[in-house]
């Protein structure tokens, strides 16, 4: 069966059913998931509710069921415990132990989950099974697919992403252009947008506030221009900073690739007002995070839902706190790195939230790119969250973590290269044993 053919059935179970709910993952994919799926269910007129979880153990399975829905829907979440419940819908892209009938997942079709659909793209492809008035969604796959970052490797969407993106584009709510991959290119000031400078990293200015200052001054901008936006720069100050940092990139030895990495696509959201977060998908993806990690979705939801005149001002207080967490956090993991035969990890215990530590760990693995590195931060209820990233090839996380996790009585899964797990507190140095076991024997089979 082809995946247009699965999401077709699915979506005309769906119409059969009156009662749903909708459990999302907390992070820009699973808010642009659930808001698919909102809209998708109000325009039939469904009753529905709405949660927000981090990961689907025991726990949030049991206050699940205690709802009595007719239907769980699934978005951008894999479920890897036991659920004995027939009417379950899963539209994710994560890699998962378990199966249900009606489950969409990119991966049981060829596709690879990390690049080529997000859980907002497999949510959105039932919509638009419904109707292809839900066409009008697209973009809301596109911003989930940026925030999973699955235009970062490519610097542009492909495959499946890329017919979703094209669906946005044919109905004239997005354009590509070609430009910067620095966060803030429509929102943030110059010396901002340098001090975030994170693919590639700016060798000596990014992360201090003075290096960035005096780049710019050094490039003949005055004091004033330093807080002017990127998008408010003509080409030729744009060419000039472009090519002040792909000189230092080359000067430190970094190669033509990373210099390539500065360039990519942007896509513009043509509805949102210019200069705004919401104008560029990749800055509307990390507003609705730096929301839902700081635990309010609900705030996130609004946004992509359309209401934006109060929710828009709460999101901003917490978007530059999340940028600020975001940097201090990674000086605490970098500070806490420890080696082991064939992994780093760091224990950040309740210095860096469990909900950004995935972002943290992310960030570092550009550092540690020749290992598997691990963070952990304490979460709720005596559990610890995992997050496992690899740049590398030849290892697949999501089969090591889903192991190891459950060795230690706690759930796990994701990606070849991003996977997450919620394991019992105290169980960290067991879990690490049997994750490096598993990583050492999928080493050894790749060198048969």
């Amino acid at each position: 069966m082809h995946i247009v053919d699965k999401s077709k059935e699915i979506a005309e179970f769906i119409k059969r059913q009156d009662n749903f709910h909708i459990i999302a993952h907390l992070d820009a994919d699973g808010i642009s998931a659930g808001a698919i799926a909102v809209k998708t269910l109000e325009r039939l007129g469904k009753e529905f509710d709405v949660d927000f979880v981090k990961q689907v153990d025991q726990d949030t399975l049991r206050n699940i069921l205690e709802k009595n829905m007719d239907v769980l829907w699934f978005v951008d979440l894999s479920i890897n415990v036991d659920l004995n419940f027939d009417n379950v819908i899963v539209t994710d892209h994560h890699r998962s132990m378990k199966r249900f009938r009606y489950s969409l997942n990119p991966n049981d079709f060829g596709f690879d989950g990390g690049t080529e659909l997000s859980g907002a793209g497999a949510t959105y492809l039932v919509a638009r099974s419904i109707s292809r008035g839900n066409m009008d969604l697209s973009y809301l796959a596109v911003v989930g697919a940026c925030g999973d970052l699955q235009d970062r490797r490519n610097r542009k969407l492909v495959s499946i992403n890329r017919d979703i993106l094209r669906d946005s584009v044919k109905i004239n709510l997005i354009d590509i252009i070609k430009d910067i991959q620095y966060f803030g290119r429509e929102s943030k000031p110059l010396f901002r947008l340098l001090f975030y400078a994170d693919d590639p990293v700016i060798p000596g200015v990014s992360g201090s506030e003075e290096a960035c200052i005096a780049f710019l001054l050094d490039l003949g901008f005055n004091r004033r221009d330093i807080y002017r936006r990127w998008v408010d720069l003509d080409r030729n100050k744009k060419r000039k900073m472009l090519s002040e940092i792909a000189r230092r990139l080359l000067g430190r030895g970094f190669g033509a690739t990373f210099v390539r990495r500065l360039i990519g696509e942007v896509y513009i959201l043509k509805n949102e007002k210019e200069g705004t977060e919401l104008h560029d998908a990749r800055e509307f993806a990390t507003l609705l995070n730096s929301t839902a990690r700081y635990g309010r979705p609900d705030i996130a939801l609004k946004i992509c839902l359309g209401e934006r005149e109060k929710y828009l001002k709460e999101a901003r207080r917490f978007l530059d706190n999340h940028r600020q967490n975001l940097s201090s956090s990674l000086q605490i993991a970098r500070s806490r790195v420890e080696r082991r035969k064939y992994l780093c990890y760091f224990h950040a215990e309740n210095k860096i939230k469990d909900t950004i530590v995935g972002s943290v760990t992310s960030m570092l693995s550009r550092e540690f790119s020749s290992h598997p590195i691990v963070g952990f931060a304490n979460g709720d209820n005596g559990n610890v969250k995992v997050s496992a990233r690899y740049r590398g090839k030849g290892i697949d996380l999501s089969r090591a973590i889903y192991t190891a996790a459950l060795s230690v009585g706690g759930t796990g899964g994701g990606h070849r290269r991003a996977a997450g797990a919620l394991i019992p507190r105290g169980t960290e140095e067991e879990f690490l044993d049997v994750f490096e076991r598993e990583i050492e024997n999928q080493l050894s089979l790749e060198v048969l």
